[in-house]
Protein backbone atom coordinates (compact mmCIF):
# COMPACT_ATOMS: atom_id res chain seq x y z
CA UNK A 1 0.00 0.00 0.00
CA UNK A 2 1.80 3.29 -1.33
CA UNK A 3 2.28 5.99 1.59
CA UNK A 4 -0.27 9.66 1.53
CA UNK A 5 2.63 12.09 0.60
CA UNK A 6 2.80 14.64 3.26
CA UNK A 7 0.66 17.68 2.21
CA UNK A 8 2.73 20.55 2.09
CA UNK A 9 2.28 23.49 4.48
CA UNK A 10 1.20 26.42 3.15
CA UNK A 11 3.28 29.99 2.96
CA UNK A 12 1.89 32.57 4.26
CA UNK A 13 0.58 35.10 1.32
CA UNK A 14 2.02 38.95 1.18
CA UNK A 15 1.37 41.46 -1.16
CA UNK A 16 3.03 44.39 -1.53
CA UNK A 17 2.33 46.96 -5.17
CA UNK A 18 3.81 49.75 -6.58
CA UNK A 19 2.46 52.20 -8.91
CA UNK A 20 5.12 52.73 -12.08
CA UNK A 21 5.49 56.32 -11.48
CA UNK A 22 9.21 56.45 -12.77
CA UNK A 23 12.63 55.04 -11.29
CA UNK A 24 12.86 53.31 -7.75
CA UNK A 25 15.58 55.22 -5.74
CA UNK A 26 18.13 54.17 -2.63
CA UNK A 27 15.29 54.14 -0.40
CA UNK A 28 13.27 52.34 -2.01
CA UNK A 29 15.90 49.71 -2.55
CA UNK A 30 17.52 49.77 0.64
CA UNK A 31 14.59 50.44 2.56
CA UNK A 32 11.95 47.65 0.77
CA UNK A 33 12.29 46.17 -2.05
CA UNK A 34 15.70 44.12 -1.35
CA UNK A 35 13.65 42.85 2.02
CA UNK A 36 10.51 41.79 -0.81
CA UNK A 37 13.61 39.68 -2.39
CA UNK A 38 14.67 38.17 0.89
CA UNK A 39 10.97 37.03 1.55
CA UNK A 40 10.53 34.84 -1.62
CA UNK A 41 11.72 32.05 0.29
CA UNK A 42 9.42 31.55 3.33
CA UNK A 43 6.18 33.67 1.79
CA UNK A 44 3.73 33.31 -1.28
CA UNK A 45 4.60 36.34 -2.78
CA UNK A 46 2.33 38.80 -5.30
CA UNK A 47 4.14 41.83 -6.53
CA UNK A 48 1.63 44.07 -8.20
CA UNK A 49 2.51 47.15 -10.59
CA UNK A 50 -0.46 48.80 -10.17
CA UNK A 51 -1.57 50.79 -13.44
CA UNK A 52 -5.33 51.18 -12.38
CA UNK A 53 -4.36 53.27 -9.59
CA UNK A 54 -1.90 55.35 -11.40
CA UNK A 55 -4.79 56.74 -13.65
CA UNK A 56 -6.38 58.65 -10.55
CA UNK A 57 -3.79 61.62 -11.69
CA UNK A 58 -3.01 62.68 -15.33
CA UNK A 59 -1.30 60.31 -17.36
CA UNK A 60 0.73 60.39 -20.93
CA UNK A 61 -0.81 57.43 -22.25
CA UNK A 62 2.84 56.54 -23.83
CA UNK A 63 4.83 57.41 -20.75
CA UNK A 64 2.50 55.19 -18.94
CA UNK A 65 2.77 52.03 -20.69
CA UNK A 66 7.02 52.30 -20.78
CA UNK A 67 6.77 53.25 -16.68
CA UNK A 68 4.85 49.78 -16.50
CA UNK A 69 7.27 47.88 -18.64
CA UNK A 70 10.23 49.65 -16.69
CA UNK A 71 9.05 48.89 -13.02
CA UNK A 72 9.00 45.19 -13.63
CA UNK A 73 12.26 45.14 -14.95
CA UNK A 74 13.66 47.51 -12.16
CA UNK A 75 11.61 44.77 -9.70
CA UNK A 76 13.58 41.60 -11.58
CA UNK A 77 16.80 43.55 -11.53
CA UNK A 78 16.41 43.92 -7.70
CA UNK A 79 16.28 40.81 -7.29
CA UNK A 80 12.47 40.02 -7.76
CA UNK A 81 12.42 36.55 -9.36
CA UNK A 82 9.28 35.22 -11.67
CA UNK A 83 9.99 31.77 -11.16
CA UNK A 84 9.64 32.56 -7.16
CA UNK A 85 6.64 34.72 -6.57
CA UNK A 86 4.00 36.43 -9.00
CA UNK A 87 4.87 39.55 -10.89
CA UNK A 88 1.63 41.05 -12.90
CA UNK A 89 0.05 44.16 -13.94
CA UNK A 90 -3.02 45.56 -12.35
CA UNK A 91 -4.93 45.85 -15.19
CA UNK A 92 -3.97 42.52 -16.27
CA UNK A 93 -6.13 40.92 -14.22
CA UNK A 94 -9.91 40.96 -13.87
CA UNK A 95 -11.31 40.98 -10.27
CA UNK A 96 -9.67 44.12 -9.05
CA UNK A 97 -12.35 46.68 -10.11
CA UNK A 98 -15.29 44.36 -9.66
CA UNK A 99 -14.38 43.72 -5.74
CA UNK A 100 -13.36 47.61 -5.79
CA UNK A 101 -17.19 48.17 -6.29
CA UNK A 102 -18.63 45.21 -3.77
CA UNK A 103 -16.38 46.66 -1.37
CA UNK A 104 -17.52 50.25 -2.34
CA UNK A 105 -20.44 49.19 -1.58
CA UNK A 106 -20.18 48.72 2.38
CA UNK A 107 -17.55 51.32 2.68
CA UNK A 108 -19.36 54.90 4.23
CA UNK A 109 -18.44 58.08 2.22
CA UNK A 110 -17.36 59.52 5.36
CA UNK A 111 -14.24 57.24 5.82
CA UNK A 112 -13.23 57.86 2.97
CA UNK A 113 -13.02 61.51 2.56
CA UNK A 114 -11.36 61.62 6.15
CA UNK A 115 -8.34 59.67 4.69
CA UNK A 116 -5.43 61.88 4.95
CA UNK A 117 -3.92 61.36 1.39
CA UNK A 118 -7.17 62.00 0.47
CA UNK A 119 -7.33 65.32 2.03
CA UNK A 120 -3.83 66.09 1.59
CA UNK A 121 -3.88 65.69 -2.13
CA UNK A 122 -7.77 67.54 -2.63
CA UNK A 123 -6.02 70.73 -0.95
CA UNK A 124 -3.72 70.91 -3.55
CA UNK A 125 -5.88 70.36 -6.71
CA UNK A 126 -8.86 72.35 -8.08
CA UNK A 127 -10.62 69.86 -9.53
CA UNK A 128 -11.42 66.51 -7.69
CA UNK A 129 -11.77 63.20 -9.74
CA UNK A 130 -14.05 60.33 -7.74
CA UNK A 131 -11.00 58.13 -8.32
CA UNK A 132 -8.80 60.12 -6.06
CA UNK A 133 -11.80 58.99 -3.15
CA UNK A 134 -12.11 55.77 -4.27
CA UNK A 135 -8.12 55.15 -4.13
CA UNK A 136 -8.19 53.29 -0.81
CA UNK A 137 -11.48 51.26 -1.90
CA UNK A 138 -9.31 49.58 -5.28
CA UNK A 139 -6.23 48.88 -2.45
CA UNK A 140 -8.13 46.97 0.00
CA UNK A 141 -9.58 45.18 -3.22
CA UNK A 142 -6.20 44.85 -4.55
CA UNK A 143 -5.01 42.82 -1.03
CA UNK A 144 -8.33 41.21 -0.38
CA UNK A 145 -8.46 39.63 -3.71
CA UNK A 146 -5.29 37.45 -3.10
CA UNK A 147 -6.49 37.08 0.57
CA UNK A 148 -3.41 38.45 1.72
CA UNK A 149 -2.19 37.69 5.20
CA UNK A 150 0.86 40.13 5.49
CA UNK A 151 1.48 43.76 3.21
CA UNK A 152 4.39 45.44 3.61
CA UNK A 153 3.56 49.30 4.25
CA UNK A 154 5.26 52.40 4.51
CA UNK A 155 3.71 55.10 7.30
CA UNK A 156 1.95 56.87 4.29
CA UNK A 157 -0.22 53.31 3.95
CA UNK A 158 -1.36 52.79 7.09
CA UNK A 159 -4.21 54.54 7.00
CA UNK A 160 -5.25 52.79 3.55
CA UNK A 161 -4.67 49.13 5.26
CA UNK A 162 -6.93 49.77 8.10
CA UNK A 163 -9.74 50.81 5.71
CA UNK A 164 -8.80 47.28 4.02
CA UNK A 165 -9.05 45.50 7.57
CA UNK A 166 -12.28 47.02 8.40
CA UNK A 167 -13.71 45.86 4.89
CA UNK A 168 -12.73 42.28 5.52
CA UNK A 169 -14.47 42.00 8.65
CA UNK A 170 -17.86 44.39 7.76
CA UNK A 171 -17.75 41.97 4.98
CA UNK A 172 -17.23 39.06 6.98
CA UNK A 173 -19.68 39.93 9.43
CA UNK A 174 -22.39 40.74 7.30
CA UNK A 175 -22.13 37.48 4.58
CA UNK A 176 -20.03 34.74 6.53
CA UNK A 177 -16.07 34.28 6.86
CA UNK A 178 -14.53 35.30 3.53
CA UNK A 179 -10.88 36.99 3.74
CA UNK A 180 -8.49 36.97 5.63
CA UNK A 181 -7.91 40.22 7.79
CA UNK A 182 -4.58 41.88 6.21
CA UNK A 183 -1.27 42.46 9.06
CA UNK A 184 1.04 44.94 8.01
CA UNK A 185 4.53 43.13 7.61
CA UNK A 186 7.39 45.35 9.83
CA UNK A 187 10.50 43.77 8.28
CA UNK A 188 12.69 43.67 11.06
CA UNK A 189 15.59 44.52 8.22
CA UNK A 190 15.52 47.89 6.60
CA UNK A 191 16.93 51.16 6.42
CA UNK A 192 15.70 54.63 6.41
CA UNK A 193 17.48 56.33 3.71
CA UNK A 194 17.10 60.18 3.79
CA UNK A 195 17.71 62.97 1.58
CA UNK A 196 21.05 63.85 0.37
CA UNK A 197 20.52 67.64 0.20
CA UNK A 198 18.19 67.27 3.63
CA UNK A 199 18.59 64.73 5.75
CA UNK A 200 16.07 65.63 8.08
CA UNK A 201 13.75 64.75 4.62
CA UNK A 202 13.01 61.17 3.31
CA UNK A 203 14.62 60.41 0.05
CA UNK A 204 12.10 60.85 -2.56
CA UNK A 205 11.88 60.62 -6.70
CA UNK A 206 9.82 64.16 -6.49
CA UNK A 207 12.39 65.73 -4.60
CA UNK A 208 13.02 69.05 -6.86
CA UNK A 209 16.56 68.34 -6.51
CA UNK A 210 17.58 65.83 -8.01
CA UNK A 211 20.70 65.83 -6.53
CA UNK A 212 18.89 64.54 -3.74
CA UNK A 213 18.17 61.40 -4.74
CA UNK A 214 20.11 58.18 -5.81
CA UNK A 215 18.39 56.01 -8.51
CA UNK A 216 19.16 52.39 -9.51
CA UNK A 217 20.03 53.37 -12.58
CA UNK A 218 22.11 55.74 -11.70
CA UNK A 219 26.10 55.29 -13.27
CA UNK A 220 28.78 55.39 -11.14
CA UNK A 221 29.89 58.96 -12.21
CA UNK A 222 26.26 60.05 -11.64
CA UNK A 223 26.47 58.55 -7.49
CA UNK A 224 29.71 59.34 -6.93
CA UNK A 225 28.78 63.15 -7.59
CA UNK A 226 26.12 63.07 -5.57
CA UNK A 227 27.33 61.61 -2.80
CA UNK A 228 30.31 63.84 -2.82
CA UNK A 229 28.29 66.78 -3.11
CA UNK A 230 26.04 65.40 -0.03
CA UNK A 231 24.92 67.77 2.94
CA UNK A 232 27.20 66.21 6.11
CA UNK A 233 27.55 68.07 9.53
CA UNK A 234 29.51 71.12 11.09
CA UNK A 235 32.76 69.56 12.64
CA UNK A 236 34.72 66.48 11.05
CA UNK A 237 33.91 63.69 13.08
CA UNK A 238 32.78 60.48 11.29
CA UNK A 239 29.83 59.66 13.80
CA UNK A 240 26.15 58.92 14.20
CA UNK A 241 23.93 61.52 16.25
CA UNK A 242 20.94 63.54 16.29
CA UNK A 243 23.29 66.54 15.98
CA UNK A 244 24.24 64.81 12.63
CA UNK A 245 22.06 63.97 10.60
CA UNK A 246 23.79 64.19 7.49
CA UNK A 247 26.62 61.90 8.82
CA UNK A 248 23.87 59.57 10.30
CA UNK A 249 22.44 59.53 6.61
CA UNK A 250 25.53 58.31 5.19
CA UNK A 251 26.59 56.39 7.35
CA UNK A 252 23.15 54.23 7.44
CA UNK A 253 23.82 53.97 3.87
CA UNK A 254 26.90 52.84 4.07
CA UNK A 255 26.09 49.91 6.58
CA UNK A 256 22.84 48.79 4.36
CA UNK A 257 25.44 48.31 1.31
CA UNK A 258 28.41 47.14 3.20
CA UNK A 259 26.43 44.60 6.30
CA UNK A 260 28.91 46.94 8.64
CA UNK A 261 27.92 48.66 11.44
CA UNK A 262 27.32 52.22 12.55
CA UNK A 263 30.09 51.36 15.32
CA UNK A 264 32.05 48.98 13.11
CA UNK A 265 32.17 52.50 10.74
CA UNK A 266 32.75 54.87 13.33
CA UNK A 267 35.48 53.27 14.60
CA UNK A 268 37.18 52.78 11.08
CA UNK A 269 36.53 56.59 9.86
CA UNK A 270 37.90 57.58 13.44
CA UNK A 271 40.40 60.37 13.14
CA UNK A 272 39.23 60.61 9.13
CA UNK A 273 38.00 63.40 7.14
CA UNK A 274 34.81 63.94 5.28
CA UNK A 275 36.35 63.59 2.15
CA UNK A 276 37.53 60.30 2.55
CA UNK A 277 34.29 59.02 4.40
CA UNK A 278 32.34 60.39 1.57
CA UNK A 279 34.60 58.95 -1.07
CA UNK A 280 34.03 55.34 0.95
CA UNK A 281 30.59 55.60 0.88
CA UNK A 282 30.72 56.40 -3.20
CA UNK A 283 32.49 53.19 -3.83
CA UNK A 284 29.88 51.56 -1.39
CA UNK A 285 26.52 52.40 -2.66
CA UNK A 286 28.48 51.95 -6.61
CA UNK A 287 29.27 48.52 -5.53
CA UNK A 288 26.23 47.96 -4.94
CA UNK A 289 23.93 49.74 -7.27
CA UNK A 290 26.04 48.99 -10.46
CA UNK A 291 25.12 45.06 -11.23
CA UNK A 292 21.23 46.33 -10.56
CA UNK A 293 21.60 48.99 -13.32
CA UNK A 294 23.52 46.21 -15.68
CA UNK A 295 20.76 44.05 -14.92
CA UNK A 296 18.32 46.83 -15.60
CA UNK A 297 19.91 47.82 -18.97
CA UNK A 298 20.01 44.47 -20.32
CA UNK A 299 15.95 43.63 -19.17
CA UNK A 300 14.53 47.04 -20.65
CA UNK A 301 15.66 45.97 -23.98
CA UNK A 302 13.89 43.07 -24.45
CA UNK A 303 9.79 43.73 -24.19
CA UNK A 304 9.20 40.15 -25.59
CA UNK A 305 10.54 38.66 -22.91
CA UNK A 306 9.02 41.17 -20.34
CA UNK A 307 5.49 40.60 -21.51
CA UNK A 308 6.35 36.87 -20.90
CA UNK A 309 6.99 37.42 -17.78
CA UNK A 310 3.34 39.60 -17.42
CA UNK A 311 1.80 36.73 -19.27
CA UNK A 312 2.68 33.82 -16.90
CA UNK A 313 2.17 36.54 -13.70
CA UNK A 314 -1.05 37.61 -14.70
CA UNK A 315 -2.27 33.45 -15.07
CA UNK A 316 -1.10 32.78 -11.76
CA UNK A 317 -2.79 36.14 -10.05
CA UNK A 318 -5.82 35.45 -12.42
CA UNK A 319 -6.60 32.02 -10.91
CA UNK A 320 -6.46 32.68 -7.02
CA UNK A 321 -8.73 36.18 -8.33
CA UNK A 322 -11.33 34.18 -10.33
CA UNK A 323 -11.52 31.98 -6.79
CA UNK A 324 -11.85 34.53 -4.65
CA UNK A 325 -13.77 36.50 -6.64
CA UNK A 326 -16.56 33.71 -7.39
CA UNK A 327 -16.83 32.96 -3.73
CA UNK A 328 -18.07 36.81 -3.14
CA UNK A 329 -20.42 36.81 -6.09
CA UNK A 330 -22.42 34.10 -4.69
CA UNK A 331 -22.15 35.48 -1.30
CA UNK A 332 -23.65 38.70 -1.84
CA UNK A 333 -26.50 36.49 -4.07
CA UNK A 334 -24.94 37.46 -7.66
CA UNK A 335 -26.40 35.01 -10.29
CA UNK A 336 -23.29 32.31 -11.55
CA UNK A 337 -22.01 33.89 -14.41
CA UNK A 338 -23.04 31.16 -17.76
CA UNK A 339 -20.49 28.44 -18.29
Amino acid sequence: MSEIPEKKPTKPVVLTCAQPTGRLHLGNYLGAVLNWGRMQQDYDCFFGIVDQHAITVRQVPAELRDNTYSCLAQYMACGLDPARSHLFAQSHVLGHTELAWILGCICPLGQLERMTQFKDKARKQESIDAGLLYYPVLMAADILLYNAELVPVGDDQKQHLELARDLAEKFNHRYSDTFKVPEPFISKVGSRIMSLQDPTAKMSKSDPNQASTVYITDRPEEIRKKIMSSVTDSGAEVRAGDDKPGVTNLLTIMSACTGRSLDVLQSEFSGKGYGDFKKAVADAVVATLDPVRLRYDDLIKDREALNKVFKAGAEQAQAVAFKTLSKVNRKVGFVERPR
